[in-house]
Formats: structure tokens, C-alpha cells, sequence
């Protein structure tokens, strides 16, 4: 099942980027450190062209820091791009994030030439949170659903350092398959989008075979994590179920119930440090997913070609004497 979800707020946000980025300097992209190539924007991409990108991997204090620091490595890697951590107990995000802006960008700074920054993330990756902790004034909405923002806002953040922050925004079509729903768990997708059993399930198989003993600590599995990681996600589900009071009169278990109580554990970080993929998982899907675009944008082509009728252009006859 792809996951898709675009709705008419986030076009007219694309169009504001693309008319504000002649005047910015750098471009932060807020990104969930628990799915940091998911959560990144290829839109974004093709908007900010080659403008230099400080990437935040946020959330990291719930995140495994072990593929927090693989995907720092990942992300520093890349032309005109730096990476950071960060989370909501940083003490300074400001100056960190400011630093780190000058580096991108040595030529701006002072009142002459004040440094111009857009901010950006997909929903729910705990930009305005973020904002609101480096501005110390509250000026930022924020919620635990997607698509509280949905106004560009300027905020002053030093008399040389201007910040534009973006409502949260998706891109058309989400063609990595399993980036749609590591979106949706992550409550970076509207509600209406998605089925919750089958991004339940999808991370449940995800995180069995990863994760295991955070699954067995949290639900109280008396399985091994050996035998979890070999478990079907739906009979893993229903066990959860039946651990977390899910059941139905005749001892039925109710399978959205429990899929409501695994994404729910995740969003509220019950689950402990959990990242959704590594750098090289990103890499495979991703290519995965172009190909499948590329076949099925071709197969549409071809759809949308005239068909031929088989009648040849003959020469018209002669006219009769």
C-alpha cells in the first residue's frame, strides 16, 4: 500500500519556498533523527538548488545514537552540507545552529550583510518546538499532529540573523514505499492517509527483527527476543494486544486497538531509543523506489500514447478522365 498525502496547504507552502529562496543564505531542514532519510525532503532538494543545507536531526535523545552518528557521518559526507543532533534538553540550540549557519555560509553576518535562513521539515519532526527553545518568545504553533503550521513567519534570532520558518510540508508523491510508512508512524502523515494496522504492522516487522528487546520490555513478551524476531507481525500484534487489554468478548483480539497502542508507544517514545533505518536500508529502498517510479511513469506514457488504428496512408487515387 503507498502512502500518499499532499493536501492543498503544502502546494502553496512549495510555491512560498520557491519564491523565498532567491533571498536566503542557508537552508535548515528539520529532520526526525528516528528516520532521517525519510524525513528528508527530496522536493526540498529540487527547490533550494544548491543553496548550503544544515541538516537537524532532532528527536535524537529518542533515537538509536548508534545510527544517529551513522547518519551524521552520512549527511556530512555531502557537498555544501553539515548535520547536527539535537533534542529538546539542548541547552543552546541557538548558538550551536548559528555556528554552524557561518560555516555554510563565512561570507554573511554583521548588519550589513545578516545572515538569511529558511527553516523547513516535514510535519512533525518538532520544528517549532525546536524554534520556539532558540527564540525563547513562544512564536511557533505546535502539536503532536501534522499540519499545525501553516504560515510563513520571520523571527528575529540575533540583529544579524534572520530565520524564516515554512509549515510542514511532504512532497507529491511518496515514492519509497517504506519511507511512507515510517512517515506514518512517525505522525508525519495525515490521519486520513493510512490504514493503522498495516503501519502497525510494518513496524512492528521492522522493529522485531531490530528491536526486539525494546518490544519485549515494553509489552512484557515472555518470548526471547530470538523467538519475537521469528514471530508473524500479526501474531506478534495480537500478543501485544492481549498484553495491553485489547480484547473483545469471545477473547477476540481488537487488531486497531492494538495497532493504535504500538503507534501510539512510538510517538511517545515507550518504546526506548528507536531508529527506523540506517543509511545503507535508506540507499536500497530509495533505489528500489525510482525504479518502480520509472516503470510505472513509463506505463503511463505508454498509456497515453494514440493508439494506432492499422489503416496505412495510402496515395489518394487518381481522378477519373
Amino acid at each position: 500500500m503507498a502512502i500518499q498525502w499532499f493536501p492543498g496547504h503544502m502546494n502553496l507552502t512549495r510555491k512560498a519556498i520557491a519564491e523565498r529562496i532567491k533571498d536566503i543564505d542557508v537552508v535548515i531542514e528539520v529532520l526526525d533523527a528516528r528516520l532521517p532519510g525519510s524525513s528528508a525532503n527530496p522536493l526540498l532538494q529540487e527547490l533550494t538548488g544548491h543553496k548550503p543545507r544544515l541538516k537537524v536531526l532532532n528527536k535524537q535523545d529518542v533515537a538509536d545514537p548508534q545510527r544517529t552518528a551513522m547518519w551524521l557521518d552520512w549527511y556530512n559526507a555531502q557537498p555544501e552540507t553539515r548535520a547536527v543532533a539535537l533534542d529538546a534538553s539542548e541547552p543552546t540550540p541557538t548558538r550551536r545552529l548559528i555556528e554552524a549557519c557561518q560555516l555554510l555560509s563565512p561570507g554573511r553576518g554583521g548588519m550589513a550583510k545578516p545572515m538569511r535562513v529558511l527553516i523547513c521539515g516535514v510535519p512533525n519532526v518538532g520544528k517549532s518546538t525546536l524554534i520556539n527553545s532558540m527564540s525563547n518568545k513562544g512564536q511557533a504553533r505546535t502539536g503532536d499532529e501534522a499540519g499545525v503550521t501553516k504560515l510563513e513567519q520571520r523571527i528575529v534570532l540575533a540583529d544579524d540573523f534572520y530565520l524564516w520558518d515554512t509549515p510542514g510540508m511532504l512532497w507529491p508523491r511518496i515514492a519509497v514505499e517504506q519511507s511512507g510508512y515510517n512517515l506514518a508512524v512517525s505522525g508525519a502523515v495525515g490521519r486520513n492517509a493510512y490504514d493503522e494496522e498495516l503501519v502497525a504492522l510494518e513496524f512492528l516487522r521492522y522493529a522485531q527483527r531490530n528491536y526486539a528487546a525494546n518490544l519485549r520490555e515494553r509489552y512484557k513478551l515472555t518470548q526471547t527476543d530470538a523467538k519475537i524476531a521469528e514471530l508473524a507481525d500479526d501474531e506478534l500484534l495480537e500478543a501485544i494486544g492481549r498484553k495491553r487489554g485489547a480484547v473483545m468478548t469471545g477473547g477476540r483480539v481488537n487488531v486497531q486497538k492494538a495497532a493504535e497502542i504500538v503507534i501510539t508507544d512510538f510517538r511517545i517514545h515507550n518504546l526506548g531509543r528507536i531508529t527506523l533505518e540506517t543509511p545503507a536500508e535508506y540507499e536500497e529502498w530509495f533505489s528500489k523506489g525510482m525504479e518502480l517510479d520509472a516503470l510505472r511513469q513509463a506505463k503511463k506514457d505508454a498509456r497515453a500514447k494514440p493508439k494506432k488504428t492499422g489503416i496505412r496512408n495510402r496515395k489518394p487515387a487518381a481522378p477519373s478522365a
